[in-house]
This record gives C-alpha cells, structure tokens and sequence, in this order.
C-alpha cells in the first residue's frame, strides 16, 4: 500500500479486525434502568440525599480510543514486516555469491557484509552448498563449501582501494561452474561499469543459474577525482559521478605532505551531468606545495587523487644569444620555445640584454631550467656562477645555431666535444639529403614517444666521436647523428639540441613533438630519486613507499605490492601488482592513482532479455513492526486508565492545586513518552543559558586573545597575525591553538586567556577607566597582556623620542600599578622556553622586549607583580609582532618585515612560540641558568 512492502507473519490474526464493530457495540452496552416505585415517607429525604448519577453510555472519544487500542493490537499480533526480504533460495544448486569489494564499496560495506550474511544463513537452513567470490580479489577459490566456510571467508574480507576485475572473476566461476549450474546467483555490485560495454551481467547469465539476483548499495552515489591539470593560473580539477539525477556541488581539498589543507576550490555538478570541473586558485609556489587532491566528506580512494614532483610547475627561464626582430616573431629563436613551455611551466625572461647581467639576474630568480637559445661563448664571470647553479639541480638547455657553431670547441657548458661549423644537409653544395628523426632509445625521458613522421632536419652542428656518445645521446636523425645529447653534472644537468630552436634548421620546433620533448625534460628538473631513476636504465621500477587503503589514507604497509615499472611497462592506472600510492623513496618518488586519467564513471549496463530480480540491501529491509505497534497499544491503555481514574474522582481528594498538577504531570509524561527521547526531554528541561555554549569551548580549548581596538584595519591584521602564531605552533609544537579570538576588555570575560596582545594605536579611542581597571584586575590574578606600540621605538625612553602610539601607551599605564621593567636579559627563562634566542624581533628588530625585572620585582609592592610561577605580568615591545606574523587566506605573509629578511621573520615566529611557552609553562626551565656552574663543579 502507498508503495510500501508490508508482509505480516500470522495474517490470520488480521481476521479479529471484523470483530470491531462487535466490540464497539459492547462498549456502548449499559444496563437498563431500575424502575423507580415511589414511596411518599421518602419523598422529602429525596430533596437532601445526594444520588449517585450513572451515565447512560460512554463518550464517543473514549470509545474511539479503546477502539484504536484495539486495532493496534491486532495489527501487532499479525506480526508485520515492513520491507520484508525474501529469504526463499532456488534449490536447483548452490547459493552463488558474487561480491564487488572494490573502491566504490567503502561507504556501505557493512550493509553488503550483513545482505550477504543473511543469504548464507538462508543457504544453511536449506543445508545448500555457497560459493563466494570478491571481484577486487587477486585470486578466487569459487568451489561450491559449507555455510560457515563461506563466512569465514566474508568475515575475512574486506573492501580495496582497487577497480573490481570482473573479467578474471568471470574466468573463475567458468573453470568451476562447467558440469553443474548454480541454484540462486546474487550480485552485490557497485553499479559501476569498467567500461563502456562492460559484459559482466550477460557473462553471470550465461552460466545459467536457476535464479538471478542483484542486490545494490550506496553505489550510485560514488565520486571521484579523474584529472588535475596544473595550469599557468590555478589547478584544474575534474570529478565524475555515477548518479546525474540532481544537482550537487563538492569541495575538493589541496594538502600538503603532513595532510594539512592549504587550498580549496569547488566543483558544481548540473542535474543531468556526469562530469564537472572546478579551479583552485593559488599562487604556483603554493601549488607546488600540493601533495594530494581530495574531495571534502568523502573518504575512499576514488576521492583521493595523488600528486609528485612531475605535476609541480616548474619556472623556467630563456635567454636567447639574438633580441629578434619584433616585425618578425616567427623567426625569434625563444618563439617557438616560449609557446611550447607556456602551458606546463612559467616562462621568465630577463629585463637584460647584457649577458653579464641578465645571466646573474635570472639565476637569483632560482629557476628550474635555463634555456640558452643560440649562444655561442659567454661572459668569462658567468661561468661559475653557472656551474655552481647547475651543480645544485639546475638544467641547462641549449639550442644550436650560427653562434654556437661558430664557438669554440672547449665551452664547458656543452654536454659533447663539438665540431667547428655547421653540416647542412640538401644543400645546393651537398650530396647529403635531410634527414629524418630515427626511434627514440628506450633510456632518457623520450622513451616511449613515437618516432614522428615528417620531420626533417636540414642542419645541425656535429659532435665529435667518442666512447660514451651513445649514452649521452637521447635522440639522433636517422643516420646515427646525434640530435640531443646530455651530460650530468653534480646534481644537475646540461642538455644541447643540435638543431636551431626556429624552424630555419629543421621542421622540429613546429611539431607537436618539440613540445612533448621539452615538456618531458622540464618535467626532469629538480626532481628526486624516483623520477631521476626514471631516465636511467639501472632503475627499470620503484619499491612501494607509501600506499593508499580502501578509505584513502597513505600508510606504510605495502602488503604484496611490487615495484612499479618505468618507461613503456608502467601502468596508467593502479592493478592488483601495483595499488595506488606512491612509489620510490622519501627522497623522491611517483605517483601511481587508482583511475586512468579522464576516467568517466558509468553505471553497469543491463542487457536486454535478461530477467533478473533486484533486491535491496541489508538495513533498509525486514523492519519488525511487532514491537512498535504494542508499545504504542500499552501507552494508549496507560492514557486510557488516567482518563477513567480522572472521570471516577480518583483525584477529587487531592489538594485543590493538585488536580492541575497531575494534569501537567500527565501532559508531560505524554510528551516525554510519545513524542521525545529521555535524553532530548533532559536537555530540553536544563536550565541552560545563552553564551553557556561559548564559554565550554573556550575553557576546553586553548585561544589566542587580541584586544579589538575599534579600527579595522589594526584588529584586522590582529587576527591574521594570531592566525599565523597559531599555525606556527602547530606545525612546530605539540601546542594546538584553536582559531584566535578577539575580546572587548570592557565586558568580555578575560580570564579564559593566558596572555593578550594588546596592539597601541593613537588613532583608536581610549578605552575607559572601568577596562583599564579590569585588565589591572586580569594581571593581578595571574595573566599576561603583550603591549606592541608596531613603532620601533624605545617606548620607556625620554618624552622626546616619545611616539604618539608610545604616549598613548604610557596613558594607558599610568592607571595601571605595573612592576618595575626591565629588557630580557640574556638568561632569562624567554630566551630559551622552547628556542635559544638573543633577541625578539618582529616586522622591526630595533626595540627590546620589556618584562618585569626580576631582582627589584622581589621587593616590589606593585600589587600586579608576578603570581603565577615567576610570569611576568606585562610585556611591552614595538616590534609589531602581529604584523610579521600575519598570513591571509592562503598562508602567505601580509606585510614585510623591515629590513626585507624573510629569517627575521622566521625568528619573529620563534619569538612567538617562546613567548606561548613561557606563559603556558612558567619558569620550570630557569634552572638552566645553574648549568654550567653544575658541570664545573663535576669536573667537566
């Protein structure tokens, strides 16, 4: 009824229900009226006694009511079943169970596991044979056993982070099932096709069996992450889904290699699509930091797409030996290679035309290659650093040309000893004819790319002779002639093209193979162990470093994997001998995912003429409504008891209050029992007050408080630089900061904090007398507050080198009963809480960092001195330490530290975690001061 499946165990029970009207005819059944005789002595007494009034028949509301109580009861006695499953197996053969266990599976796992189980439980009561087979199995044993092998062998199973092989399945259940048929063939599948034809139900159909089931779950809610493209602004992510019927939007995740997110971006599914893709916005540095991409809220391996050092962009600089002729860009030698990087890297070039001075320029910048396009000999000072620079990782591509053919044959940045000139080829003065690229070797970064058809080269620049000139060469033309040849050097390497890098030597710099050529040795650059082991023939595989399991997590446990190959023989998705995850060492390796890229996700096809009965999960079927039913009966005949105590008089004798309470009482015991659990009645009933919720958070959690000052900008970058402390002290410490707070020092309760930053503005208005006094109080009971006037200046200096933010400082003070202060001495407790440091700079370096002084503080009678294990009440600085530790959404700093040295900032932060660590931990370090004097008295 209503679409509902209702099924009932004992439906004769249902019968009583004809015996309704019956029941209500007895209900409304009284006795007749005695008949009254009348006597006249009684007569006057009938005037004074009180009769007692018997009613004729019982309201139609309570009547209705025992009727309803009825019925229920009934119904609950017919036993029935919402959903009920259908437990009748074929006795035709064995139960047939075909369990998908891959990927897709992870969220409902535990509902295949009990769907299955219940079919083996049916299978045993029927004492019928089960054979169990896991599709993302490496191997199946689908020998028809007991039911209680069967479920050893479900209770040892367990979902992978793989695609289900169904064609290896398929090949199985063949080899076993050729002489007998199975009885009842249930498929719990994922729904997902592994491709576009995939014949998996018309292959379990042909195996015959007497009936056949498929049992789906969660499947069809599946998605997952099938491709990333690095581009020159943002990170290009596509997602496909398996259900398009609604809307639905994604987030997905950019982390770096601790998991930390550091970027974020959203992919927006239309009803009807499949597909979709969405941009992470973020600088390239950034995106270089991303190690994995995952989609927020969903953890399985398809959701999880892994990164390595060959999808960073790298920054790749051109210098050319001729400026070009503007008038004519196709005959620049950079052209060709600018538009051929442009997609893959971020092309720089220099402000220079000197050599001398753009070469040291562009290597200041750090880029990952060099490309020298036709230059001959260079300036004698370049050398060095050029050498150096190479030595450290860097690459250096060079291109041919009338200027390298006519240098000398000793420049030590080429790869091979060169000839003097040039060979032309098809020339009017040659026999020789162009020549025609030959197959790539099967070492270096071209193995695998097909030879190309069509191009020609026309000159080139020789190399001489030599041993190693075979393993040196990457390509040559088809006359054994080398065409790009490499040498390492230190960590680095050198690269030439014997060709020109504009199309006046050779067809090579308009194909679309130049581009894949240059794209592949960028990819080279700054690489680690495991793509560096890439090019070489020594290393034909990677061991397994880290491995994804089936929820998406990278552990160590690398199982039964094997080397993944390289070169040709390396799988473009993950297999049963290769899982997902990422292979080589920690100083380097490759990533392996889960999904060819491009993967569409495609709900398995049914084939036509095939009947199949479709039956839902374990969880969602045989609901007992039994229970339901008679607790709801009892509650009925509780209500109906307390309405005819009421209607007798049972509560006439209680105070006259009382009939009002019990009234109440029996609303709520109403409320309590039919229409709220115990607990939601409890919490509804406490006596709780608004901000109550705030204040557990902030005492469960350690926050980083800032006074607000009322002007934007300042309270602005407070919660920046707060921010940026506390992921400092994350990464750092063992110390988790929740999100920093800003506090109201006028009505904010102030107590919840360790320490303060209070940053000085002149500009901002003066808080009053009533917060100063409370913040006096607040250093009296044992916190800190963190004075920073951000103007570099003394502060407790003379009037005259007195800042507006420091006057405004001493204003602030003056209502205020501090200790006598002093600059951090050199053993203090601050300079090495948690790092050694001689000093406490932040955005400036110039201005000390003011605590209470120890030696006067011990005879002060400043009421708000130390109280809480030596802890200076106050601290004043005007450093901005605020400012340098600010970072915005992105993690990038806000303002620059002055003078511009990014380790004053990296000092600032440490000033900061010293800082935290002194106010959460005392002086439980101070006796390191007496450490010398301990060794000397040792002897050492």
């Amino acid at each position: 009824m209503f679409g509902i499946p209702l099924a009932f165990g004992a439906p004769a029970i249902l019968g009583a229900l004809l015996a309704l009207p019956l029941i209500w005819w007895l209900l409304k059944l009284t006795p007749p009226r005695p008949k009254a005789e009348v006597f006249p002595p009684l007569k006057i007494l009938a005037g004074v006694l009180k009769r007692e009034k018997t009613p004729s028949k019982s309201p139609w509301w309570l009547t209705l009511l025992r009727m309803l109580m009825a019925a229920i009861v009934i119904f609950a006695l017919a036993d029935p079943v919402l959903n009920p499953r259908n437990a009748t197996l074929s006795g035709d053969g064995p139960l047939l169970l075909v369990v998908d266990n891959g990927w897709a599976t992870v969220g409902d796992w535990e509902r295949r596991v009990e769907t299955a189980t219940a079919l083996i439980g049916d299978a045993a009561d029927r004492s019928l044979p089960v054979s169990i087979v896991f599709t993302a199995d490496a191997t199946h044993d689908a020998i028809p056993g007991t039911a209680a092998v069967a479920l050893e062998k479900l209770a040892a199973a367990t979902p992978r982070p793989l695609r289900p092989d169904r064609a290896r399945t398929i090949e199985a259940l063949r080899t076993t099932f050729t002489s007998e048929r199975p009885g009842t063939l249930t498929y719990v599948s994922d729904g997902i096709a592994r491709d576009p034809e995939d014949p998996f139900l018309s292959d379990l159909a042909s195996l015959s069996p007497a009936e056949f089931r498929i049992v789906e779950g969660d499947g069809a809610a599946s998605v997952a992450i099938t491709g990333a493209n690095n581009g020159s602004d943002a990170l290009t992510v596509t997602l496909s889904r398996l259900n398009a019927s609604e809307p639905r939007i994604l987030v997905v995740d950019a982390q770096d290699r601790q998991g930390r997110v550091i970027a974020s971006g959203q992919v927006d599914f239309a009803a009807g699509t499949t597909e979709a893709s969405g941009e992470i916005a973020a600088p390239f540095e950034l995106r270089n930091d991303f190690a994995r991409l995952s989609i927020s809220g969903i953890a399985s391996a398809g959701a999880i797409h892994l990164l390595d050092d060959g999808f960073r962009r790298r920054k790749v600089a051109l210098v050319s030996g001729d400026s070009g002729d503007g008038f004519q860009p196709l005959l620049s030698p950079l052209y060709y290679i600018e538009r051929a990087l442009g997609p893959y890297a971020d092309v720089v070039k220099p402000g220079q035309t000197d050599l001398a001075v753009a070469i040291p320029e562009i290597l200041n910048q750090n880029p990952s290659a060099l490309v020298l396009a036709d230059v001959g000999r260079l300036p004698a000072d370049v050398y060095d650093p050029l050498q150096a620079w190479i030595n450290r990782g860097g690459t250096l591509i060079r291109f041919a040309g009338p200027r390298l053919a006519a240098a000398p044959s000793d420049d030590p940045l080429v790869p091979v000893i060169l000839r003097q000139g040039e060979r032309a080829l098809g020339g009017a003065l040659s026999w020789a004819e162009p020549q025609p690229l030959a197959d790539f070797p099967s070492f270096g970064p071209f193995a695998g790319m097909p030879r190309p058809e069509g191009i020609l080269v026309k000159r080139q620049v020789l190399a001489e002779p030599t041993p190693d000139l075979a393993a040196r060469t990457w390509a040559s033309l088809a006359d054994g002639t080398p065409l790009v040849t490499v040498e390492d050097n230190g960590a680095g390497r050198i690269v030439l093209f014997h060709v020109s890098a504009e199309a006046t030597w050779s067809d090579l710099p308009i194909s679309g193979t130049f581009v894949e050529m240059l794209r592949r040795i960028v990819q080279l650059t700054r690489v680690g162990a495991a793509e560096a082991q890439a090019g070489q023939s020594t290393a034909p595989s990677l061991p397994p470093f880290r491995l994804l399991n089936e929820r998406g997590a990278l552990t160590t446990e690398t199982g039964t994997a094997k080397p993944l190959p390289l070169g040709t023989d390396r799988p473009e998705a993950a297999t049963f001998d290769n899982p997902p995850g990422l292979y080589g060492t920690e100083d380097g390796f490759t990533a392996l995912n889960l999904l060819p890229s491009e993967t569409t996700l495609r709900p398995l096809p049914s084939p036509t003429g095939l009947t199949v009965t479709r039956d839902p999960m374990a969880g969602t079927a045989a609901t007992p409504m039994k229970p339901g039913l008679l607790t709801l009966a009892f509650l009925l005949l509780v209500i109906d008891s307390l309405i005819v105590l009421f209607m007798g008089g049972a509560f006439s004798r209680l105070p006259k209050r009382a009939p009002a309470a019990a009234a109440t009482i029996l609303a709520l015991a109403l409320a309590l029992g039919v229409f709220a659990a115990p607990g939601q009645a409890l919490a509804q009933s406490a006596d709780a007050k608004p901000g109550d919720e705030q204040i557990l958070e902030r005492l469960d959690n350690t926050h980083l408080a800032y006074v607000i000052t009322g002007e934007q900008d300042v309270d602005r970058i407070s919660e920046q630089g707060l921010a940026g402390l506390t992921d400092f002290l994350t990464y750092r410490t063992t110390l988790e900061p929740e999100p920093p707070v800003g506090v109201d020092i006028s009505q904010d309760e102030l107590s919840f904090y360790p320490i303060i930053f209070w940053p000085i503005s002149a500009s901002a208005p003066m808080p009053s007398a009533a917060a100063i006094s409370r913040i006096d109080a607040y250093m009296r009971a044992g916190g800190t507050v963190l004075f920073d006037t951000r103007d570099q200046g003394s502060m407790l200096g003379s009037d005259a080198s007195s800042s507006p933010n420091g006057e405004r400082l001493q204003a602030i003070l003056a209502n205020i009963d501090i200790p006598p202060l002093e600059p951090v001495p050199s053993d203090h407790v601050l300079t090495r809480a948690f790092y050694l440091l001689q000093g406490f700079p932040g955005r400036y370096s110039g201005s000390p960092l003011w605590v209470e002084s120890r030696q006067e503080a011990q005879s002060s009678n400043s009421a708000v001195a130390s109280s809480g294990d030596g802890v200076t009440p106050i601290m004043i600085t005007g450093n901005d330490l605020l400012g340098a530790w600010a970072i915005d959404a992105n993690g990038a700093s806000v303002l620059p530290v002055v003078p511009a040295d990014e380790m004053q900032r990296e000092m600032s932060f440490r000033s900061g975690v010293n800082i935290m660590m002194y106010m959460l931990t005392g002086n439980y370090k101070a006796d390191q001061v007496h450490v010398p004097a301990l060794l000397e008295r040792l002897g050492q």
